[in-house]
């Protein structure tokens, strides 16, 4: 049984246009997910999912396999990433490899370092009980606090029922860092839910996470990445 990481990547980015292959503090964004999968140790095969042939040859040249070309049913904004995923592994099953878990690591974080990939690799092998390990973090300030502009253009509480109640005694939240998501090669073909008890987390310093959807992120984790790396925190591949 075989486990394989699974790097989507496709060529239509809309916010931030050709973001996979755009620089990225002197190297190509998808660098930094190859180079983390790779130096982990954990992977019989790297395989980057995309429609986009400048993708796909920048993924070999990286060290990475291209095995399929992503059909473009499955390449448009309103794919899942449970679908991209399930769809590689039924490709490189019928091809007669033998997936046993399969770790989707975005191609969009540069910040995923291998020790955060091994430690969610180690929790779902402990687990047998549960489908996944994935990255999350915690929020910075009580969500239970959050406020909403109302139609009128003033502030409203969200939830109202926490005015009064002090910061400490709020419960903790934590969201999807957007890094990688661990799974048995069943729980993604059945297409159980990820952000369910089935889950298990790997707990991410917020220092080491930054979603980057729009220029505004790009910004803000180049500034981030830029912190780490002066600081000895990072590697110049990404690798801690």
């Amino acid at each position: 049984m075989t486990n394989i990481a699974i790097i989507p990547a496709r060529g239509g980015s809309k916010r931030i246009p050709r973001k996979n292959v755009k620089p990225f503090h002197g190297k190509p964004m998808l660098a930094y997910s190859i180079a983390a999968a790779q130096a982990s140790g954990l992977f019989d095969r790297v395989v980057v999912s995309t429609d986009d042939a400048e993708i796909m040859a920048l993924a070999r040249e990286l060290g990475a396999e291209v095995p399929f070309v992503r059909p473009a049913e499955l390449a448009d904004d309103h794919t899942t990433t449970i679908a991209v995923i399930q769809h590689a592994i039924q490709t490189l099953q019928a091809a007669g490899e033998p997936v046993s878990m399969a770790c989707c690591i975005y191609a969009t974080a540069p910040f995923v370092q291998p020790r955060y990939l091994r430690e969610g690799f180690e929790l779902l092998s402990r687990r047998a009980d549960k489908a996944y390990a994935f990255s999350v973090t915690s929020f910075p300030f009580p969500v239970q606090r959050a406020i909403r502009l109302n139609e009128e253009g003033c502030v409203d509480a969200l939830y109202p029922q926490y005015r009064n109640t002090r910061s400490q005694d709020l419960e903790e939240a934590f969201h999807d860092a957007g890094q990688f998501y661990w799974g048995r090669a069943e729980a993604w073909l059945r297409g159980e839910v990820i952000f369910s008890p089935a889950s298990l987390p790997v707990v991410l310093p917020r220092y080491l996470v930054q979603d980057i959807d729009t220029p505004e992120d790009w910004r803000r984790a180049e500034y981030l990445y830029g912190a780490l790396l002066a600081g000895g925190e990072i590697g110049g591949d990404g690798k801690a």
